[in-house]
């Protein structure tokens, strides 16, 4: 009788062992201990939340960087672009030629600013209807952290990005690189 209740309690101890091992949990139902398993369950809600929040800044980092390259870009041929306005004042007689390849610089940052597309974003050329030099804003926004507060309560952030510092061109008008139609009168002298 002695060897029997000690064989079915190592068969019960087995079987827990199994299932422990089965599903890699140590608590894998609220009947095993309800406060542990709470807190399993929160923390794998957790790390699902923590691993789709590393993916968002991923995507945020790609599209922060494609318009950082993209400027850069284009800081390298504006500053092209200047030295071959110089050069025009000084030789009157090669103009022709000059405003030939300033046409091409131009059609290299319009091709640059168009091409900083990541996912559908662009922060370089726009698509806001409105011209962007009479809104006080234009943001958009990337996730940049995920946190839960002592009562339990989870919650992402998110970094606005102001559109109106980044634009080079806007489909209503308005960007960095774009003719301004308001007078000097009208933009304070």
């Amino acid at each position: 009788m002695t060897a029997l209740q000690a064989l079915k309690a190592a068969s019960s101890s087995l079987e827990a062992t199994q299932g422990q091992v089965s599903t890699g949990l140590r608590i894998s139902e609220a009947s095993h201990n309800a406060a542990y398993w709470s807190i399993a369950t929160t923390m794998r809600s957790d790390n699902m939340a923590l691993s789709t929040v590393s993916d968002a800044l991923g995507l945020g980092i790609a599209r922060a960087d494609i318009a950082y390259t993209a400027l850069d870009s284009t800081v390298g041929l504006l500053s092209d672009f200047s030295a071959k306005v110089i050069l025009a004042k000084d030789q009157p007689d090669n103009r022709a030629k000059i405003q030939t390849e300033l046409e091409n610089l131009k059609q290299q940052i319009a091709s640059i600013a168009t091409s900083a597309n990541f996912n559908g974003a662009n922060w370089l050329n726009t698509e806001h209807p409105g011209n962007l030099a009479e809104l006080s804003d234009y943001k958009t926004a990337i996730v940049s952290s995920f946190v839960r507060s002592p009562e339990g309560h989870a919650s992402i952030g998110k970094t606005d990005v102001n559109l109106l510092r980044t634009s080079l061109f806007n489909v209503g008008g308005g960007g960095a690189l774009q003719a301004d139609p308001r007078s000097l009168g009208d933009i304070g002298g």
